[in-house]
């Protein structure tokens, strides 16, 4: 299924978005956006900057695209570029989990007061209630994503995260890496079957990659447009249209 939900038109939006629904025996969700706001419009070029400065101890001088870099989760592939250019160096691998170590504290600070996304309980219910088990597919680690959800009381309705590796950071979303370990804790349905909902391009990539569906879920209209016309199976600005189609479907 390839085709994108209408750009206007609720009673055509609800019909597509049923017949997406209707089709689904799996559901993968993202987490920063789909779930919380989890750092909101704060920059995280403080968190990369500590990065470095760890990684400056242990290696010395950085490659320029590690320097250059000043984004807390764009930095981790960088880091593991790194390390295997240098692998035959014996250069260390220990910045890379001190790294992610450095990352995951940050996350859970933010979890303790990260705002929930409006819906996103309701229509984890609602899926519960179609009996669609639930996977969080994360660049964020599994440990503050569970604070969150358990805060939240949400955790009963996740059947499980998976989240950022600490050794292997380049397989983060866009590469299907954390999908395909989804699909593998679901075990192993038909992916043509199961719906990734994300709000970043790289959610759909990996969706792509993986061979599962993909509904574009975020209020950045340039965002929905770039996900439509890369083909994403659906798009909306909000879960709301997303709960009241699920609301149509009978329970099995």
């Amino acid at each position: 299924m390839t085709s994108t939900l209408p750009a206007v038109g609720d009673r055509a939006r609800g019909t597509a978005l049923l017949d997406l629904l209707a089709g689904t025996e799996a559901v993968l969700l993202d987490f920063d956006g789909p779930v919380c706001d989890l750092f909101g419009p704060v920059p995280t070029a403080h968190v990369a900057a500590e990065i470095k400065a760890m990684a400056r101890g242990h290696w010395g001088r950085l490659h320029r695209e590690v320097e250059d870099c000043h984004d807390s989760h764009g930095i981790l592939p960088r880091l593991g570029d790194m390390a295997d250019k240098h692998r035959a160096d014996g250069l260390s691998r220990e910045p890379l989990r001190r790294a992610h170590a450095i990352v995951t504290g940050y996350e859970y600070d933010a979890v303790r007061t990260a705002r929930p996304t409006p819906l996103a309980g309701e229509l984890l219910r609602q899926f519960r209630r179609l009996r669609l088990p639930v996977v969080v597919v994360t660049n964020n680690a599994a440990g503050p994503v569970r604070a969150h959800l358990e805060r939240e009381g949400l955790t009963g309705l996740v059947a499980d995260v998976c989240g950022r590796d600490a050794d292997e950071p380049r397989r983060m979303k866009p590469d299907p890496y954390l999908v395909d370990c989804a699909l593998a804790l679901l075990g192993g349905p038909d992916p043509s079957r199961v719906l990734l909902i994300g709000d970043q391009l790289t959610d759909l990539e990996a969706a792509r990659r993986a061979g599962v569906r993909f509904l574009g879920c975020t209020a950045d209209p340039d965002k929905r447009r770039r996900m439509a016309e890369l083909g994403a199976d659906g798009v909306v600005g909000s879960h709301a249209p997303v709960m009241d189609a699920a609301r149509r479907l009978p329970a099995p």
